[in-house]
């Protein structure tokens, strides 16, 4: 057993991420009906016995070519995938940036679009009311805040929904 510090709030062991990659998608059909017995896959490992740990507080990026497992990793430590083998323990709350703005309304308000946005990353209306002026003024949108985010350029979009985010 491998003792972690209080102060660690991302650690990987040996992570490792693989997609079985099928030829024709018949052959998984195949490969059902026969109880896995007849494999008819290749693994395709995206990510292969990564170990790192971040502590609170931390900054830490993720660099690499295209199909290098960046964003397989980053889906493992926002919860929305799981290894194939490994170790990935997450304290404390995450949210993927993958689609930043994605679930924001183009008719609501920014505004209105703060406490959706919040409320679905899980913070209660009293967390979302203290941390408000605090994303207001990280947005830096001014009086576009009380404007339909249809109005917004995508810039502003994009910040108000990054301050949300990261608050």
């Amino acid at each position: 057993m491998v003792c972690v510090p209080e102060s660690v709030v991302v650690d990987f062991q040996g992570v490792s991420k693989s997609y079985p990659i099928y030829q024709s998608p018949g052959d998984r059909l195949k490969e059902l009906a026969t109880f896995n017995k007849l494999v008819r896959h290749r693994d395709f490992w995206a990510l292969h016995d990564v170990s790192f740990q971040v502590r609170r507080g931390e900054t830490f990026c993720v660099i690499g070519e295209n199909g290098s497992g960046k964003s397989t990793l980053l889906q493992i430590v926002a919860g929305i995938l799981s290894p194939t083998s490994g170790s990935a323990k997450v304290s404390g709350r995450v949210s993927a940036l993958l689609e930043l703005g994605s679930g924001f309304n183009q008719e609501f308000t920014g505004r209105d679009n703060v406490y959706l946005n919040a409320s679905i990353l899980g913070l209660s209306t009293k967390e979302i009311d203290r941390r408000y002026p605090e994303i207001e003024a990280f947005a830096e949108i001014g009086d576009f805040i009380h404007q339909p985010v249809k109005t917004y350029s995508s810039g502003m979009a994009v910040r108000l929904a990054f301050a949300v985010a990261i608050h």
